[in-house]
């Protein structure tokens, strides 16, 4: 059961990270802008998953551990971002 939640959450988390990488040329102005952001946003998610992983045994809860590290570091972005959309706002 253990197993099963992480995945369920792991697949939300990630559905945000997608989301937010699709969003992110949407509401930013500028190339290098919206490169440096998502850089910054893979960088710091791939760090979080890492860090998340080495504390798990076994390979499928540590991959788990990963995909919820990097999914959780996009999280705050995917919630900016949506309120953005409902507001009808612009590029920034």
């Amino acid at each position: 059961m253990e197993i099963f939640l992480q995945s369920v959450l792991a697949l939300v988390l990630l559905a945000a990270a997608v989301y937010v990488q699709k969003q992110v040329p949407v509401f930013t102005k500028g190339g290098a802008k919206v490169a440096t952001t998502r850089t910054l946003l893979v960088l710091v998610g791939i760090g979080f998953g890492l860090t998340g992983a080495t504390y798990v045994a076994g390979h499928l809860p540590q991959m788990l551990a990963f995909l919820i590290g990097f999914g959780l570091v996009h999280m705050p972005a995917a919630f900016i971002l949506f309120i953005k959309g409902r507001r009808g706002e612009g590029k920034s």
